[in-house]
C-alpha cells in the first residue's frame, strides 16, 4: 500500500494534534485525520481505514484522577478488541506524552505476556513540579521498535507533571526500552535535569515485544525543523537530532502494510 493514513485519537484536552499532523505530513503520510473515541465506538469512523493510530500529547479531560486515566478507561471499555486486532494486522500504535500515559494505563503497553493488567505507570515527577525543558534521548539499538530504527540521539522538549516511569523490578527487567534520557554526550545516569522526572533506569520510551506499539514522554513532533531548536539562531544545524525520523520510520513501515 503506497498511501499511508494516520488516525490521531483525541479527547477534550488534547493539544498536540496539529504538531503531530504536521510531523506526519512532513514524513510523507498521505492522510492525517483525528477522531474522538466515541466516533470509533459508534462506528462513525473505523480503525480499519488506517495503518497508524497515534494518541498525541495534551491533558485529556484535564488529567483528572491521574494523567491519561479517563481516556484510558474510555479505550479499555470501548476499543480494546479493535486495537488488539489493529496490532495483530501488523499496524502501528503510538502514544506521545499524554498518549504514552494513556497506553500504559490501558495496559496496552508494555504488552508483556502474563503480567498484571497494568504493570507499569507514569507518576509524579521527582522534582514535584511541572517540567518544561529540552532533553537528550538515546535510542536503544537492540530494541525491536519500528519507529526508532536507525536513530542514535534525539533532542526534544518535555512538558509534563507525571512522567516518572515506575514498575516492579521483575517487570523492569522485561521492559523493551526504546529511549533513555542522557546527557549531551549520550551518557545515561546523569541525573536531574537530564532525566527530568526521575524515571527508573532513565527510561523515556518503551515498546511492546512486537515493536509496533510505542510510547514516549518527550515530544519529537516539536523538533522537526531547525528553527524549532531553542538555540537555532546561535548554533550550527544538527540534523541528526531531529525527532522527524520517528515519524518517517512509521510512515515507511506503514507503506509496506
Amino acid at each position: 500500500m503506497s498511501k499511508v493514513k494516520v488516525l490521531m485519537l483525541r479527547a477534550p484536552g488534547t493539544n498536540r494534534d496539529i504538531d503531530t499532523q504536521i510531523a506526519f505530513e512532513m514524513a510523507g503520510a498521505s492522510v492525517v485525520e483525528s477522531a474522538l473515541v466515541n466516533e470509533l465506538t459508534s462506528k462513525e469512523k473505523s480503525l480499519d481505514n488506517y495503518q497508524i493510530m497515534i494518541i498525541p500529547g495534551g491533558f485529556t479531560y484535564g488529567d483528572d484522577i491521574s494523567a491519561g486515566r479517563i481516556m484510558a478507561n474510555e479505550i479499555k471499555l470501548g476499543l480494546g478488541k479493535d486495537i488488539r486486532r489493529f496490532v495483530e494486522d501488523g499496524r502501528l500504535v503510538m502514544g506521545i506524552c499524554n498518549g504514552f500515559q494513556v497506553l500504559v494505563k490501558t495496559g496496552i503497553l508494555p504488552g508483556i505476556a502474563g503480567q498484571s493488567e497494568q504493570p507499569v505507570t507514569l507518576t509524579n515527577n521527582d522534582s514535584g513540579k511541572f517540567e518544561c525543558r529540552w532533553v537528550y534521548l538515546k535510542a536503544n539499538e537492540k530494541s525491536p521498535c519500528i519507529v526508532t530504527r536507525g536513530i542514535d540521539m534525539i533532542y526534544a522538549p518535555v512538558a509534563h507533571g507525571e512522567g516518572k516511569l515506575v514498575t516492579e523490578r521483575d517487570t523492569l527487567e522485561k521492559l523493551s526500552v526504546t529511549l533513555q534520557y542522557v546527557d549531551e554526550k549520550g551518557k545515561s545516569g546523569a541525573g536531574y535535569p537530564y532525566n527530568p522526572n526521575g524515571s527508573l533506569n532513565d527510561i523515556a520510551g518503551i515498546c511492546d515485544p512486537t515493536g509496533r506499539i510505542f510510547g514516549m514522554m518527550p515530544h519529537p513532533e516539536d523538533f522537526v525543523r531547525w528553527t524549532q531548536h531553542p538555540r537555532w539562531s546561535s548554533e550550527k544545524e544538527q540534523k541528526g537530532l531531529y525527532g522527524l525520523q520517528i515519524f518517517r520510520n512509521a510512515v515507511v513501515w506503514a507503506k509496506g502494510i
